[in-house]
């Protein structure tokens, strides 16, 4: 076949949905004002598992994926246009190094990157907080003249990535759930919220974009409780553990031990490195720090990743998983794009292995854009968000077969998911869930949010696994035709951590 008939062949699949109809409609959700069908099939999923990595845009990962709302392409030359600080017109290209640097990503950053709509603050924002280049180890200092931040990878590079996109289901609107930084997201990946509290009661929390403690501050001061017990962190407002644990759901939170992915300050470009493990609560640890999860003696649900390893190959997984990289596998920059790939392949390799397979859904995100280049313009849902699109997949045995998900969805429809699911569709409601807080609205019930069950067929036989390679050779055999052949990744050939398990 040609390339181009391949691609155009791509392109149908990713467009079309699955030829087998969805399940038969299932109960009628009972959340207050906003009644909507929640498939039956949804229960065939006892297992749901949240991979959360770090700091890519939609554009700079599937930008250029056949079918996806992606960059916009004449004669196969992008013709998107973000300028300078000179005002110079830089456009996106080929990104084929295996380490980036990206950009500011905080709140003024995601505001300036958006600019109204435009989308064409990136370039000005990236100029702004650059160096001075004496560091050759930075990253941003090899772009060339070039901001990375424009940069786009392709099969070339993120074979896995671009490989599940095809077998399974792409969303292609997935949003950061807060226009802000890895604090408030990770926040809202448990609670659908970030705010600041003055005590322990959920009541004295206030609402706050870029979470309970001001840039630097939230890590040192944990770091001061955890030796000196002189320092409360309250984070006092509900999380779904609460509603897990009334309805006696099993759930877990895995933390890879290593270091944090980034600085504890999201305005530094860089820091030492901060120790993490399950033990060590923080920016990509929150759980621990959850008032109600401590009053749940539900503290040692947060666990080492090798437990994750151990529960898929016994068949124990529990109902409700989260997984957070350690630095080096995070992807956030200036960490390898081809070992974070590996690490995340090893993990959906042990649940396509395991004896709960034929019951599990991977639910794979970025946490934020990380100052990369993106076209669509963020919703607004609320005076919070959303966020810049990341990219976002969907691995499961009942997942569509080629499918390209165009609606409208955050993290927070990975709660609603698992509220479908598991919880006879309760919400993290204040007027519902028994442990009321002052939140703004209830996410998981917003009028633009979409419903990931679309993404699933329950009406088909389980789909038998996927297993591909961590490290991929791109001439492989194994790697679709419709990208073999691709330029090579340089070195991208990693030995596997002892805890990715076998």
């Amino acid at each position: 076949m040609s390339s181009g008939a391949a691609a155009a062949a791509l392109l149908a699949a990713c467009t079309s949905p699955s030829s087998s109809s969805v399940s038969p409609p299932g109960h009628v959700s009972s959340s207050p004002g906003l009644p909507y069908v929640v498939p039956a099939g949804i229960h065939k999923i006892k297992h749901v598992i949240i991979v959360m990595q770090e700091n890519r845009s939609f554009d700079t990962y599937f930008g250029a994926f056949p079918g996806a709302d992606g960059i916009a392409m004449a004669g196969g030359k992008p013709q998107a246009c973000v300028p300078n600080q000179a005002g110079r017109c830089v456009r996106p290209y080929h990104d084929t190094a295996d380490v980036n640097g990206g950009g500011p990503h905080g709140e003024a950053a995601a505001v300036a990157d958006v600019d109204g709509g435009r989308m064409d603050g990136f370039v000005a924002q990236r100029d702004r907080a650059r160096s001075d280049c004496q560091n050759p180890d930075d990253p941003a200092c090899t772009a060339g003249g070039s901001p990375d931040v424009m940069g786009y990878h392709t099969a070339a590079e993120i074979p896995d990535y671009w490989a599940y996109a095809r077998d399974f289901v792409l969303d292609d609107h997935m949003f950061e759930p807060v226009r802000s930084w890895s604090l408030p997201d990770h926040l809202y990946l448990v609670s659908a919220w970030s705010a600041r509290c003055s005590g322990q009661s959920p009541m004295s929390c206030v609402n706050d974009i870029t979470g309970p403690y001001s840039s630097g501050q939230f890590d040192r001061l944990v770091n001061r409780e955890l030796a000196t017990g002189s320092t409360r962190v309250d984070l006092a407002w509900t999380d779904v553990t609460w509603l897990l644990y009334t309805h006696h759901v099993s759930w877990a939170y895995y933390v890879q031990k290593g270091t944090q992915p980034d600085c504890d300050d999201d305005s530094a470009e860089t820091c030492a490195p901060v120790t993490q493990s399950a033990r060590t609560p923080g920016i990509w640890n929150p759980l621990p720090l959850f008032g109600d999860v401590r009053a749940d003696h539900q503290v040692a649900n947060v666990e080492d990743l090798s437990s994750y390893f151990a529960a898929t190959r016994a068949g124990a997984l529990p109902s409700v998983s989260w997984i957070t990289p350690s630095g080096p596998d995070s992807e956030h920059p200036p960490a390898s794009v081809h070992q974070g790939q590996a690490y995340v392949t090893s993990i959906v390799n042990a649940a396509m292995k395991s004896p709960d397979w034929d019951s599990t859904a991977i639910f794979l995100s970025w946490d934020d854009w990380g100052g990369f280049y993106d076209h669509v313009r963020p919703p607004a849902v609320d005076e919070n968000g959303y966020g810049l699109r990341v990219p976002g997949l969907v691995i499961s045995p009942y997942a569509r077969r080629g499918y390209i998900d165009h609606q409208v969805l955050s993290s927070d429809a990975y709660l609603k998911f698992i509220e479908d699911d598991f919880l006879g569709a309760a919400r993290l409601d204040p007027a519902t869930d028994g442990r009321p807080d002052p939140r703004p609205d209830v996410r998981e019930d917003g009028p633009v949010l979409g419903q990931l069950s679309r993404d699933f067929d329950f009406s088909q036989p389980p789909r038998a696994p996927v297993l591909l390679a961590t490290n991929p050779p791109t001439d492989s055999p194994a790697i679709p035709a419709w990208f073999r052949g691709q330029p090579p990744c340089t070195g991208c050939t990693t030995p596997p951590p002892a805890d990715w398990g076998s």
